[in-house]
């Protein structure tokens, strides 16, 4: 697959989000099928993997991606998070969220940084995470803070390059005015667009962006017509039962679009994110080998500038109905 480079590390233009392989995001799944899923990932070139501590119960997430790539670590880039997976009494406060449970709570307090990373480590199975993000900023804690906590752990080999996610301009300024940052990853996709004051200061530190949710949380896939029990979307807005339908309806240019180059929404959706800066990566996640395998061949298609102006032209006219995360 083609890469692209965060900061000074080389990734493949579209990577695996693998949040959706723990139960509780999308519906139940279990480990065979999570495995067969990530597995097919790999093999298909998205070897840059997204995790988190804070992703399934007890670390189940960074477990289940220790055990894939156990006896192929070379052909892997492990990315993980810290912060919202918090250490059995220590404080946390709140960070306000636009879904129904409003608040997620997070400690980035530079003195358990390390306690985390090896937590991360035992789960993962590994010696050294590649790319190492703070989940979210901690707002009683300095950004500063909680960077120079991290580059202790790449002075000590325990962390390859370190990333933010989630974060603004400003924050990622001060960041990285005390350890360079390889990658902010923050969510953007045709739904929910890129802040451009965090697009400008990335682009002006040479720091790459990762996109999450680029496909929307599945909306953009043209698919979803509701959620059911257990999916963690029923929280969200957009995807309310009202909601769904008409964002459905608003979409529908774009699917027609779509349909009339000869690729899937999600091609779509993904081939235009990539066009919209040369270190934009994405990280879209599924459970079903066939459609990883479509995800990943948006990075072969071209888009030419007529083109983006038609998708410009139709996104414009697609305001989505209902919050978003942040």
């Amino acid at each position: 697959m083609t890469t692209r480079e965060l900061g000074n590390l080389e990734v493949p233009a579209i990577g695996f989000g693998a949040m959706v392989l723990s139960p509780g995001v999308y519906g139940d799944i279990d480990d065979e099928r999570a495995t067969t899923a990530l597995t097919a990932a790999l093999d298909a070139g998205a070897t840059h993997v997204d995790t988190s501590d804070a992703y399934g119960a007890d670390g189940h997430n960074e477990r289940l991606v220790g055990k894939v790539i156990k006896g192929r670590r070379d052909e892997v880039v492990v990315a993980t998070k810290f912060g919202l997976a918090l250490l059995d009494g220590e404080p946390a406060r709140s960070v306000p969220v636009g879904y129904a449970f409003n608040e997620l709570r997070v400690n980035g307090e530079g003195r358990l940084v390390r306690t985390y990373a090896e937590r991360s480590l035992r789960n993962l199975g590994i010696d050294a995470i590649d790319l190492y993000y703070a989940h979210y900023p901690d707002p009683g804690v300095a950004i500063e803070e909680t960077v120079g906590a991290m580059a202790s752990l790449v002075k000590d080999g325990l962390v390859k390059h370190i990333g933010l996610s989630n974060v603004t301009a400003s924050q990622l300024r001060r960041a990285h005015a005390v350890h360079p940052i390889a990658a902010v990853q923050n969510e953007w996709s045709m739904w929910r667009p890129v802040d451009a004051d965090l697009l400008a200061a990335a682009r002006e530190l040479g720091v790459g962006l990762v996109a999450w949710s680029p496909l929307g949380n599945g909306f953009l896939t043209g698919t979803v017509q509701g959620v059911g029990e257990g999916d963690f979307r029923r929280n969200a807005p957009r995807f309310s039962s009202e909601n769904l339908s008409a964002n459905n309806d608003r979409y529908a240019p774009v699917r027609t679009l779509a349909a009339e180059l000869g690729v899937t929404p999600a091609q779509l959706a993904l081939a235009w994110l990539l066009h919209q800066d040369p270190h934009v990566v994405a990280i879209p996640g599924s459970r079903t080998p066939a459609h990883i395998e479509e995800n990943i061949a948006a990075a072969d298609i071209t888009l030419h500038a007529d083109t983006l102006a038609r998708i410009d032209q139709a996104l414009g006219k697609f305001e989505a109905l209902g919050g978003t995360l942040l």
